[in-house]
């Protein structure tokens, strides 16, 4: 199924994005970590790259012009495969209305003034590296770690620290060679956007002053907030980095992205020996991740838990604290906001899986490239059930019913950390395999804590599966913007009553929590209806 690309938000102030060039023509097979194309913000030249592996089927935006914040400039999917339906509504010359940028993303408020504090110019030459809006939902990032310590010479496209998100962790990178002069944030502390974290320039630069300056709040509104309107060439006073993965460099060092980088050195390999498959030659995460060398050197970082170590000493009262993570901070908002906002109602039904199991068994046995789990063959039930009931895909917004057309649909997974919920995009239009492989991928991609926005955005409905763990029935609260969340439990064996006499059988049992505001009991008792006919009759979903 096609991918549509749209215009990411690349900087806190960002409005639109300028296409400097297209890396790709119609046409080209791309994979999902190529850079499709470099894009000009208000503050830097970024890379955007598309997540999608197939063929770029179209180009909305030509190279010289802009783009609106979340409109279409691409897409991607299988050659010759019609994609302009997808256009409707958008035709690739409008913002998408359903991700604005965040509009409260400043600065941290700044301490106001003394009458007698004077403002400090940052020293020539020296650049401040800034917090980065680095998800939608983004308020703060807590720095995990710092790659580089005051002192140390840093490259234009050195991985400077990684930084959690709401959503994941992922990578601050500079954009200017220089000495690491001042670092602002300790390893485990969270900056608000848009907040100093780091400064970089000529070895012996004192900084103490600006520092200083920047702390009591002398320099509050000393220097212009850039703008879309602002042309990216313009000088500000002081100059500012905002992080994020640079172009890849062409002055003889090894062409690899910050990822391929460090994935390299923490396996051990020497990146100069390996091949790389991105454009001119580029190395790239898979190009890791494939490469086997002659004597392949042991791991040797150890794995680190979230929970403090325990001090447990029988007969004495003691406890862990353990600091909560920007994720679960999230996970606690959202849900906290879906269960004041959201008029939830829970409808529960028994479906009988003698059909489903047999049926599980003969798709792995004879047809599928990837094996199917009872959670697959659930989503693509519900993905189908969502087209003859699009009240069930719908969301509640503002003082309007939207109704999707499409059918998005989120995977509650369980992480270390808490939880996130990977999208199946056009979920009805899949396979039970092709669903197999997505959430595969993204579980693989949870673990290691490499899931992009875009892989947690834009579902219509969600999946949040126990029976894994033995759980019988449960109920979920919705996951906003959604109406509607399945809560699935586990199969098991009971006596059902079939022909008039009791024999053993296969029942597991599902709720549907509904948003009151949009969907009605009766909907959602006739969607649980035909979700059970496909359940109980796998091959009608095949119809």
């Amino acid at each position: 199924m096609a991918e549509v690309i749209r215009m990411p938000l690349l900087s806190d102030t960002m409005t639109e994005g300028k296409i400097v060039t297209w890396n790709k023509k119609v046409g080209d097979k791309v994979k999902s970590d190529d850079v499709l194309a470099d894009v000009e913000t208000d503050k830097a030249t970024m890379e955007v790259v598309g997540y999608a592996d197939g063929t770029l089927l179209y180009i909305g935006v030509p190279a010289g012009e802009a783009a609106k914040i979340n409109q279409i400039i691409a897409i991607v999917g299988k050659e010759g495969e019609d994609y302009k339906g997808l256009l409707d509504g958008d035709g690739g010359a409008k913002a998408a209305p359903a991700a604005a940028p965040v509009a409260s993303a400043p600065a941290a408020a700044p301490v106001a003034p003394a009458a007698n504090t004077t403002k400090v110019a940052l020293p020539a030459g020296a650049k401040e590296i800034r917090m980065p809006l680095l998800s939608d939902t983004m308020t703060e990032g807590k720095i995990v770690s710092w790659n580089k310590k005051v002192g140390d010479f840093v490259k234009s496209d050195d991985v400077l620290a990684d930084v959690e998100t709401d959503k994941a962790t992922m990578e601050v990178v500079g954009y200017e060679e220089g000495t690491l002069l001042y670092v602002g944030v300790e390893a485990g502390k969270a900056a608000k956007i848009n907040q100093i974290i780091a400064i970089v320039g000529k070895a012996g630069t004192d900084v103490s002053a600006y520092v200083a300056a920047e702390k009591s709040g002398a320099n509050a509104g000393a220097q212009p907030v850039a703008t879309a309107e602002t042309p990216a060439t313009a000088p500000t006073a002081p100059e500012t980095i905002t992080a994020a993965e640079p172009v890849a460099a062409t002055n003889g060092r090894v062409k690899a992205s910050p990822l391929a980088k460090k994935l390299a050195a923490e396996k051990g390999f020497d990146i100069s020996k390996i091949t790389g498959s991105g454009d001119g030659g580029r190395i790239t995460k898979k190009d890791v991740d494939g490469y086997v060398p002659a004597a392949a050197p042991a791991a040797t970082a150890a794995k680190t838990s979230s929970v403090a170590p325990s001090n447990y000493v029988a007969g004495v009262e003691s406890f862990d604290e353990i600091e909560i993570t920007n994720i679960r901070k999230t996970i606690v908002r959202r849900l906290t906001e879906s269960q004041f906002n959201a008029l939830h109602i829970f409808l529960t039904i028994e479906i009988d899986m003698d059909n489903a199991i047999a049926a599980r068994a003969s798709i792995n046995d004879i047809a599928a490239p990837a094996k199917v789990s009872f959670n697959d063959m659930v989503v693509k039930a519900c993905a189908v059930a969502l087209k003859k009931h699009p009240m069930c895909n719908a969301s509640w917004r503002g003082d309007k019913i939207i109704v999707n057309h499409h059918v998005h649909v989120g995977v509650a997974m369980a992480v270390e950390d808490g939880l996130v919920v990977p999208v199946v995009r056009f979920a009805d239009n899949k396979t039970m395999s092709q669903i197999s492989a997505d959430v595969k991928d993204f579980s693989g991609k949870a673990k290691s804590k490499k899931l992009s926005p875009m892989d947690m955005s834009g579902n219509t409905f969600t999946v949040s599966n126990l029976g894994m763990f033995g759980i019988d029935q449960f109920t979920s609260i919705i996951n906003t913007p959604d109406a509607c969340i399945l809560s699935v439990g586990a199969i098991k064996q009971v006596p059902v009553v079939k022909n008039n006499q009791v024999v053993p059988g296969n029942i597991m049992k599902v709720t549907l929590a509904c948003d009151h505001r949009v969907v009605d009991g009766a909907v959602g008792a006739a969607f649980l209806q035909t979700l059970k006919k496909y359940l109980e009759n796998p091959v009608t979903m095949l119809a």
